[in-house]
């Protein structure tokens, strides 16, 4: 690989290293945004690079001195699918402690077996009459779910496996009786507070184990969180490279929380959070449709080459073949002939090959933030992304050039 290619993959590992939870991916972002001279603020502030936080969403703009027209927003999300803790996580049976969890969105459950999971998350605490929040992790493997051993499950190989995840995906944490709070008390010392002042969490296992190169020719990413850390990672990086330097649209980039659960949330894509930026910037005006665009950039499927089958032959996209452009009937993504043309523009202008993607006809199709985005924005909108394997387990994999290819083509289309 080119040195480009490989700093931008390795990259993307230390970002999703990072950002082992939403909390942690905002404020990485925020972190990177910072160092290419945003600042928290808001339209009120004037001209210049922006950001705004809320819970496990950011927005970032880059305001010019004139009258705002279009904008081109590019849209991503920070949540992944994953193990969360009950507000009472504590049990135990049979003398080993475990952990009450509840599934949050589409994971594939088998993923999360033996594996060595640390917990991150955000720390709701007392502080004086108010309240603060600050961010924990526990790197270090304090929690693992065991698969049940084959000759105690005889058919699980010809049969398949089958999870309950009331039942089966309870995380063993160690040895002795049922202690109420002591799993809180463990998060409490990594984060250096007193567990009596903890009054409401938000908590996630992660997988231990980190991003990495992979391959014969490092020609992988494999990491957890690739959906959709590698869109917010990408679309950061255009946001920071262009900064204010851009054509007549506003530059806007928002990770959203939520997607994964149907972003129904006061942070997620239904939410006024990116509506309500974009009517502040225009201060009064109506946006230009034509001069605006938004993309919504998530994970597309790659043909699997053992499963080729699960694939429609005329849009069989390959991994290491570029972005993707992803069209459904139904509006399950928002692509159009219009917003596809625009992108495909912007790719020739950049030299980056593109992809197409329709789902198989016979299979029902998942969504994005793009759809959603769409209605609540009302402006043209596409979806696209970067093509990848395992999507929705609890370690997925890319392509290495596609990191560098998707983060070319969304600086173009900021730049637009």
């Amino acid at each position: 690989m080119d040195p480009d290619t490989t700093h931008q993959a390795t990259d993307l590992c230390a970002f999703i290293d990072a950002s082992p939870s939403p909390f942690h991916a905002v404020d990485t972002a925020a972190a990177r945004l910072e160092a290419a001279g945003f600042v928290e603020g808001t339209p009120a502030d004037g001209p210049g690079l922006r950001y705004q936080v809320s819970s496990g969403s950011l927005v970032a703009w880059a305001a010019g001195p004139g009258a705002v027209t279009g904008f081109r927003v590019l849209t991503a999300h920070t949540d992944s699918p994953n193990l969360r803790l009950t507000p009472n996580p504590d049990r135990s049976a049979h003398g080993m402690r475990q952990l009450g969890i509840e599934v949050y969105g589409g994971a594939l459950l088998n993923s999360w077996l033996d594996r060595d999971l640390g917990c991150s998350g955000r720390l709701a605490l007392r502080a004086g009459d108010g309240l603060e929040e600050v961010l924990v992790r526990l790197d270090r493997p304090i929690a693992r779910i065991p698969q049940l051993a084959i000759h105690l499950d005889r058919g699980v190989n010809t049969k398949g496996l089958v999870l309950d995840p009331h039942t089966h995906l309870s995380p063993i944490t160690g040895l002795g009786d049922f202690e109420e709070g002591a799993f809180l008390g463990e998060i409490a010392r990594a984060a250096g507070v007193d567990a009596a002042d903890i009054l409401g969490f938000d908590l996630m296992l992660h997988d231990l184990t980190p991003s990495t190169l992979a391959g014969t020719g490092d020609e992988f990413v494999s990491a957890s969180r690739i959906d959709n850390l590698l869109s917010c990672h990408a679309a950061v990086d255009a946001l920071c490279r262009v900064g204010a330097d851009t054509g007549a649209s506003t530059p806007v980039i928002v990770l959203y929380d939520h997607e994964e659960v149907g972003s129904t949330s006061a942070t997620g894509a239904a939410s006024p959070f990116l509506r309500s930026l974009l009517e502040r910037l225009l201060d009064g005006a109506s946006p230009d449709p034509a001069a605006s665009l938004v993309c919504s950039v998530d994970g597309a499927h790659a043909v699997h080459p053992n499963y080729a089958d699960r694939h429609d032959p005329a849009h069989a996209v390959r991994l290491g073949g570029g972005p993707v452009l992803k069209f459904n009937a139904s509006q399950r993504y928002a692509t159009d002939a219009t917003g596809a043309a625009t992108v495909r523009l912007a790719a020739e202008r950049c030299g980056v090959p593109v992809q197409s993607y329709s789902h198989r006809a016979d299979l029902p199709c998942g969504s994005t933030v793009g759809p959603v985005t769409a209605a609540v924005t009302g402006l043209p909108t596409v979806d696209l992304g970067a093509p990848q394997l395992a999507m929705h387990s609890a370690r997925e994999l890319c392509a290495s050039g596609d990191v560098s290819l998707l983060g070319a083509l969304l600086e173009e289309l900021l730049r637009a």
